[in-house]
């Protein structure tokens, strides 16, 4: 089932599920977690500004709750095994990680448990949580999973377009590319010289390949990792258009950018080597502190660039969930930190400690936009993104990995892009076939 389609049974069920306790007047988070004071609630962080940011935050949580937050830190590239060996094992972990290409594996593994639980609880369930202010969009992309909602959003992103304005002006432009071919054609050729470039593709083999890069030139050429049938559509001419583009644009690009990675990529761009990069609307905060960018006061950020088949933004980002193993006072703790971490009450806060809440109010304030200029563009871009920008099934951890290594190998010109998509469609398949889909055993659901 398509995540579009989920929107108004989502509504619906939710609707129900607060309408007993919207007339609540009494309810307090203090007095909400009163029998659960003293239980320690474990759960993974990323190495992450909006991580930094809740941390940073927490110490009213646990002053007000005597709940104790026990954050394990982990890189990205780590986050999903070490969940993932902890829940097959029966261990400690209380609240579920997810990110977006997780929440399929996760769910069918009944691993994290349905938020209606908690939601359906009168003495759980904050009648201010307001689910109707999260955007659709993400919440059913980050926290649903065929039909049914685990996980609030957390921590979410969107692709977007951070530019050097005075490298820019100086090369004669007064506003950023609108399309994708502006870039490469016009901007690529006046910005890259003397040893600056015009734009950084973060590429690096792992998530980053197969998500920020490979399937960032899919989908706004008209392409897509599937067909409707699950058969891989990577050499239709939409996609073979967006892979080899992307092949044409590294003319422009630093030498090494398979290597680079996000920390590499935004450094460059914060160092004033390149022009222009996509990258996490979660970096903004980075790229605009003077302590770690040396451009902080010439970057300006807009909605990434028009392909053919229109504005097709990157969407990433995470939810939280409680995990099943966790006993019934730390599931109860658990989603009453969810419930406090994500609430429409602290994104403000959230927001200027450089987290990026995915609250509709959070952004409504014409002052916060004036002072974060992302906004704008992210709230455009969360209109209209891709839910399956990348495959949301639990098979994806397998096909990222077989994405990452013949997206590599067309980058490094090891093979065509024609084939590497006939390698990379081959396996992908095979994958699928193993799973189930083509025998009719699991739903053609991503």
């Amino acid at each position: 089932m398509k995540i579009r389609d989920l929107l108004g049974s989502t509504a619906l069920a939710l609707g129900l599920a607060f309408g007993s306790v919207s007339g609540a007047s009494a309810w307090s988070l203090k007095e909400a977690a009163a029998p659960y004071a003293g239980t320690t609630v474990d759960v993974v962080f990323l190495l992450r500004p909006g991580y930094e940011a809740i941390e940073a935050m927490l110490p009213e949580f646990e002053e007000e709750t005597g709940i104790k937050i026990n954050i394990i830190k982990h890189p990205y590239e780590n986050a999903l095994g070490e969940q993932v060996r902890d829940f097959v094992a029966g261990g400690d972990l209380d609240i579920a990680l997810i990110d977006l290409v997780w929440i399929g594996n996760f769910a069918e593994n009944e691993w994290i448990v349905p938020i209606s639980k908690f939601t359906s609880d009168p003495a759980l369930a904050d009648p201010d949580l307001d689910m109707d202010d999260f955007f659709p969009l993400v919440l059913n992309a980050f926290g649903g999973w065929n039909g049914e909602i685990y996980g609030l959003p957390f921590d979410n992103y969107s692709g977007l377009l951070f530019y050097n304005t005075c490298m820019l002006e100086e090369a004669g432009f007064d506003g950023p590319p609108e399309t994708w071919a502006d870039l490469k054609d016009v901007y690529g050729p006046a910005l890259t010289k003397d040893g600056k470039y015009a734009y950084a593709l973060q590429s690096k083999r792992n998530e980053t390949q197969s998500a920020d890069s490979f399937a960032r030139v899919l989908w706004p050429f008209g392409g897509s990792f599937l067909d409707e049938n699950f058969r891989s559509n990577l050499l239709s001419e939409e996609s073979q258009a967006g892979l080899q583009f992307r092949q044409d644009l590294m003319q422009y690009m630093p030498d090494g950018i398979v290597a680079y990675d996000h920390a590499e990529t935004v450094n460059a761009f914060g160092q004033g080597d390149v022009a222009m990069i996509t990258e996490w609307s979660a970096f903004y905060s980075t790229v605009v502190n003077p302590e770690t960018s040396k451009v902080a006061d010439c970057v300006a950020i807009a909605p990434e660039p028009m392909g053919p088949a229109g504005r097709k933004p990157a969407l990433g980002g995470f939810s939280l969930a409680v995990a099943a193993q966790a006993d019934d006072a730390e599931q109860a703790a658990g989603y009453l930190f969810i419930q406090w971490a994500t609430s429409k009450a602290n994104a403000g806060e959230y927001l200027e400690r450089g987290g990026v809440p995915a609250r509709q109010s959070a952004y409504a304030d014409p002052a916060l936009a004036e002072t974060y200029t992302f906004i704008p563009a992210l709230v455009e871009s969360w209109q209209d993104g891709v839910p399956e920008f990348r495959p949301r099934f639990a098979e994806w951890p397998e096909i990222t990995e077989i994405v990452q290594e013949w997206g590599t190998k067309i980058m490094l010109g090891e093979v065509s892009t024609v084939e590497g998509a006939e390698e990379l469609g081959t396996r992908m398949e095979a994958v699928l076939e193993d799973a189930g889909y083509y025998s009719g055993d699991k739903p053609l659901a991503q």
